[in-house]
């Protein structure tokens, strides 16, 4: 019984690693509500922090509108280089495309993330069960 003591203390004396926290924001252009966090990332390096956005940009552009689509193309392919080169310096960069009186922004932050217990895997909390999602409106 002695390894969960011994993994915590590993666990605090474990540096803290460099990554990047990746958000998706939407917002009502029309002021209806103010910006809703869509998705949230953590991502291990540059490139996956990078190939998340260009993801979500090729999942979505075929349902945009040709302004849109256009914009998400030219950010996968013009501009993604600028993108690359900004986190590479560690620097933080956001992207965005509007459709149809919605903005939806992509944001990288680099950051250090702590070394916490790991939650995959791992047995639910006695509360968890009390808890329930919010009905959606």
């Amino acid at each position: 019984m002695h390894t969960k003591p011994i993994a915590r203390r590993q666990l605090l004396t474990k540096p803290p690693e460099w990554g990047f926290w990746c958000e998706c924001w939407t917002e009502d252009l029309a002021g209806q509500c103010g910006p809703a966090l869509l998705a949230a990332f953590d991502a291990c390096s540059a490139a996956q922090a990078d190939r998340w956005v260009g993801v979500a940009l090729r999942t979505i552009s075929p349902a945009l509108d040709s302004y849109a689509s256009d914009d998400a193309w030219e950010l996968l392919y013009e501009s993604r280089i600028e993108t690359r080169r900004a986190l590479l310096r560690t620097e933080p960069c956001s992207v965005s495309v509007t459709h149809a009186g919605t903005r939806i922004t992509w944001t990288i932050r680099p950051v250090r993330f702590l070394p916490l217990a790991r939650h995959q895997n791992a047995e639910p909390r006695p509360c968890v069960p009390g808890f329930s999602t919010r009905p959606t409106e």
